[in-house]
């Protein structure tokens, strides 16, 4: 029995390690908990909190100095949230296939032709 509490006591912690915080509602704590969110940066999140609260993840990206598309992206998927919602992720997009450059004809062989060594003469026209 005592298995079974500890069991279910073990997963309720863990579901509760995974829980999205919401920028507006959370303490300096469990801004820290979220991945790649210092002690500096959690004091610039909520010192703009202060000011007003985020109305979505735009307004969080231009408010919060160092925070970009990338950044906001990564910190959604740690478990961020702006009133309750997550960081839209695009779709990558496949790239374009890149232009085929122009294959260069090859350069024309030039003909072979024997050279005949100065002093000497052909055996065809050589005197017996």
């Amino acid at each position: 029995m005592l298995k079974k509490i500890v069991a279910v006591a073990a997963m309720l912690c863990a579901t509760a390690s995974f829980a999205a915080v919401d920028v507006n509602q959370a303490s300096a704590a469990d801004l820290d908990g979220i991945k790649g969110i210092g002690p500096a940066k959690s004091t610039r999140i909520l010192d703009e909190r202060k000011k007003s609260p985020y109305k979505d993840w735009p307004d969080f990206i231009a408010r919060v100095r160092g925070v970009g598309t990338t950044t906001a992206s990564k910190y959604s998927a740690e478990g961020l949230t702006v009133n309750g919602v997550a960081y839209p992720v695009a779709k990558p997009v496949a790239a374009a296939p890149a232009p085929e450059k122009p294959v260069k004809p090859a350069r024309p062989q030039k003909p072979e032709t024997k050279t005949v060594a100065a002093g000497k003469t052909p055996a065809a026209t050589a005197k017996p």
